[in-house]
């Protein structure tokens, strides 16, 4: 009975152990697919200066070619010029491709303009930065003090100031005095 305990003590100590270049490559970045955060807050700058700032309440970064991020519980970015917000963006879910410098933005989707006062509402969105553009192809809404404006898609500039949309309706305030 001894010689048997002994030979399953002897067993278990030798096949728990691993070599260290094992060790070594479960550790390596190569074997890691992603990593997940949660309740991030990522600025961007410029000399100094913040110009983006986006809060998640999770990003799942995938180690992909296309350098994927993806922001299942939603996210907003808050955009500035010289120091002062300029414009919001909110959505539901938001996916970013690093290397394309693109972002995709689902599901409840709202852009608010401050300068202008205008609010776009849709239910996508993709976000060019690089062209500093952002397009929709989906049903779009804005919204302002002295006007709404419906329609089938839109091209805009990244801060809202100028857009153009397309297939559309609008409900205007026209001052019958002039």
């Amino acid at each position: 009975m001894t010689i048997n305990i002994t030979a399953f003590v002897a067993v278990m100590l030798f096949s728990c152990s691993n070599p260290d270049a094992v060790v070594m490559e479960m550790g390596s970045d190569d074997t890691l697919s992603g990593i997940i955060a949660d309740s991030v807050v990522f600025y961007r700058s410029d000399s100094g200066i913040i110009n983006l700032e986006l809060h998640t309440p999770r990003m799942v970064r995938m180690e992909t070619e296309a350098d994927i991020m993806e922001f299942p519980l939603g996210f907003d970015v808050y955009m500035f010029d010289k120091g002062k917000k300029t414009t919001e963006l909110h959505a539901d879910y938001g996916k970013s491709f690093g290397k394309a410098r693109r972002i995709e933005a689902a599901g409840n989707v709202v852009v608010k303009n401050f300068g202008s006062a205008e609010t776009m509402y849709s239910d996508k969105l993709f976000w060019y930065q690089e062209l500093k553009m952002i397009y929709t192809r989906s049903h779009v809404k804005i919204v302002a003090p002295d006007k709404q404006i419906e329609a089938d898609s839109l091209v805009a500039k990244e801060d809202f100031s100028e857009y153009t949309m397309y297939s559309g309706s609008a409900l205007l305030d026209v001052d019958e005095e002039k």
